[in-house]
């Protein structure tokens, strides 16, 4: 499911599924992208923030262009203790990569891998991105 912001409606919970990953969009040539994502993140329950959300900035093959400062995202992933993900979503290797690595962290979220907890792989997450 995808929203431009939140909160989401209210009107269509009862049909909501529940939430295993939150992941926030940032287009690196769009100020306001990043604006709305630190507008949306007050109405995220403190909860998400163990493991259960990370941060997708896109354009990052386009460094010339950019409109975001990257130490205002690097220091969201350090404020909310969530992974930071880079990719150029116009390339298809790295597009399909992407897409496989945030269908792994789902699938960790959901809790389909025994022995993973998203705590856990959020720590490791965290680790590995200061190595």
């Amino acid at each position: 499911h995808l929203a431009t912001s939140l909160p989401l409606p209210s009107e269509r919970d009862h049909l909501r599924p529940r939430i295993d990953l939150i992941v926030f969009m940032i287009d690196i040539k769009s100020k306001y992208s990043l604006k709305n994502i630190e507008a949306s993140l007050a109405y995220v329950d403190a909860s998400f923030f163990l493991g259960k959300v990370c941060f997708l900035v896109t354009g990052v093959g386009r460094v010339k262009d950019c409109s975001v400062e990257m130490n205002a995202i690097w220091k969201l992933g350090e404020v909310y203790c969530s992974p930071v993900l880079f990719c150029e979503l116009e390339l298809e290797g790295t597009r399909v990569a992407t897409a496989q690595r945030l269908l792994r962290m789902l699938r960790i979220c959901a809790g389909h891998v025994p022995g993973v907890s998203a705590l856990s792989f959020g720590l490791l997450m965290r680790n590995s991105a200061d190595d």
